[in-house]
């Protein structure tokens, strides 16, 4: 098994329900509570598993808004994991999830530095790295619902921009999206030249194609 996201950019709307619902499921569990800074400050921060970029694209008048969640990719040459000292990052050979082993972490950011996506953070109350486990506590969990057992990210979103399932079966939908949405030449793969080839993949927004914003036109 590879498990993964498909992430399509075209129905994204950046509402942040993803990071919201990752940021409740994961303040508790494999990796304990994610820390918040100044919460209710004039420049709240804080740890998150998953933060939306925003940028625009084309020129007026057919720009677009292009919203675009980041988090772990768990890459299949995950340098991260190669770069660690105490083997804290470690990737499962079962499914291909990377992990930090929070016991063994002891916060020397080599990982972050390694990893070109910016998908690491390092927890300033614990002192270790934290990062997206793809909800591992939860999709393997038998006590819930067959159809609950995804990614908290997966079932919040509003307009169904996030799918969750195995790459190495060709006929997960997952796959089958990405080959349709993507050119064979890196099949969706975020900077592929690196090497790095990541699990999770995005469906590039098509030329005409509008975004719908919660209260906007289209």
């Amino acid at each position: 098994m590879r498990l993964g996201l498909t992430i399509d950019l075209d129905t994204c709307v950046g509402c942040n329900a993803c990071a919201v619902a990752c940021k409740q499921w994961n303040s508790s569990g494999t990796t304990g509570p994610l820390t918040d800074l100044r919460a209710y400050g004039r420049d709240p921060g804080g740890v998150w598993f998953n933060r939306i970029r925003n940028f625009e694209v084309g020129d007026y008048p057919d720009n677009k808004t292009v919203h675009f969640p980041m988090s772990c990719l768990h890459c299949e040459d995950a340098h991260c994991v190669s770069v660690c000292p105490t083997g804290a990052t470690w990737k499962r050979p079962e499914d291909g999830v990377v992990l930090v082993d929070q016991d063994k972490c002891m916060g020397c950011n080599y990982c972050a530095w390694a990893c070109p996506y910016g998908a690491r953070e390092l927890d300033p109350a614990s002192g270790t790295m934290k990062k997206c486990t793809l909800c591992i506590d939860r999709i393997y969990d038998e006590n819930l619902p067959e159809e609950e057992r995804q990614p908290a990210c997966v079932l919040t979103c509003p307009t169904k921009a996030r799918l969750f399932g195995d790459f190495d079966d060709p006929e997960s939908e997952v796959s089958r999206i990405t080959r349709q949405r993507t050119a064979e030449a890196d099949n969706g793969a975020l900077l592929p030249g690196l090497g790095y080839t990541p699990t999770n993949r995005y469906l590039a927004p098509r030329a005409g194609v509008k975004v719908k914003v919660y209260g906007g036109e289209d």
